[in-house]
């Protein structure tokens, strides 16, 4: 778990800078109508931390583990908005198609088939985000760029998944220029699909994802402090 101290307070004054950044960016780039949500990113954070954060006004979590998230989902406060934003394969999506309300990280036609088969089977239409891998990283998950229309108009045909818009983790180097694409993408098929959600911009890179469009910024170590990858 993460060092976590003696108390809280750290996420107090962690959540009134990231606010605050938003905001003056927001006012400086975005409309006055646009809503910026803050998304608390889970991973090796216990309940009680991610709890306290609800506290303070954070209505949307982000799990990046399937397991991670069966062990701890019982102890959130149920207030708050759960999203899936993980790679996800496809003999997991029955351990969460109940418990969340969007997947952010449909990145192919099978995972997207099984999301639906599941998701009809348990009589729900899933909200679900495109994920895209902006720069081709081979270590990361996503569609490819020019692939991308192809499998929207693939997911759009399924009964059972509502195609919300995109998701991505942009490179750390030359964040503008790929964040900037991403916008691109966005603003190109948001007309055809009726998209009214941008995933993207985490810790390092919110306050310029926010400039290019993006409405979910998902922060983990911003609010919460350094984690301890080896758990």
């Amino acid at each position: 778990m993460i060092e976590m101290g003696a108390g809280f307070g750290h996420i107090d004054e962690n959540l009134r800078i990231i606010r605050e950044k938003i905001s003056e960016t927001a006012d400086k780039y975005r409309s006055p109508d646009d809503k910026i949500r803050i998304m608390a990113v889970t991973k090796t954070v216990p309940p009680e931390a991610v709890n306290h954060a609800v506290e303070l006004g954070i209505d949307l979590l982000g799990e990046n583990r399937v397991q991670e998230y069966q062990s701890k989902k019982d102890d959130y406060d149920k207030s708050a908005e759960v999203h899936f934003i993980g790679h996800l394969q496809t003999n997991k999506v029955k351990h969460i198609i109940s418990s969340v309300s969007m997947i952010q990280s449909i990145d192919s036609l099978k995972l997207a088939q099984e999301t639906d088969r599941l998701a009809a089977k348990n009589g729900l239409v899933m909200d679900v985000l495109c994920e895209v891998n902006i720069g081709g990283e081979e270590s990361k998950s996503g569609t490819a760029p020019d692939e991308l229309g192809t499998l929207l108009k693939e997911i759009a045909s399924l009964e059972n998944l509502r195609l919300r818009g995109l998701m991505t983790i942009p490179p750390p180097s030359d964040s503008d220029v790929f964040l900037g694409r991403m916008q691109e993408l966005y603003n190109k098929y948001a007309g055809e699909y009726g998209f009214d959600t941008l995933s993207m911009g985490m810790t390092h890179d919110y306050v310029q994802a926010i400039r290019y469009g993006s409405n979910i910024v998902r922060i983990g170590t911003g609010l919460f402090g350094a984690r301890d990858y080896s758990k």
